[in-house]
């Protein structure tokens, strides 16, 4: 799906309600394409940590404004994230091909490939 509308519309013949119960969660987890126009926007938040801050931030249920009924937000997005990718991938994953540049460590050196793995 490539719009937070048709992910809210899909979560109301879900998980019940109307669309508008649920696309501000929806606008939120999309909300990355406003500084990356393309799918690597999702490597932000469509994986394990991003469902989990959602969590913290919406709480663990949001209430539908529709009929007052709560859904877990974790099963809100967990299929947001399917409808987009297919799978639930972690952070780690989307992270790993992305290379390390000088300019991430600022004033501290990278470790060493034998302190790495002393820190396994």
């Amino acid at each position: 799906m490539a719009h937070a509308f048709y992910h809210a519309k899909s979560s109301a013949r879900r998980f019940g309600g109307v669309l508008e119960d649920y696309l501000k969660i929806h606008q939120w987890m999309d909300h990355t394409k406003a500084h990356l126009a393309d799918a690597r926007h999702r490597l932000v938040l469509h994986n394990t940590w991003g469902i989990s801050l959602a969590e913290q931030i919406f709480g663990v249920t949001i209430t539908r404004c529709s009929d007052g009924k709560e859904v877990p937000t974790r099963t809100i997005l967990e299929q947001h994230v399917l409808e987009d990718l297919g799978r639930i991938p972690t952070l780690e994953q989307c992270l790993s091909q992305v290379a390390l540049e000088p300019w991430m460590y600022r004033n501290a050196e990278p470790l060493s490939k034998q302190e790495e793995t002393d820190h396994e």
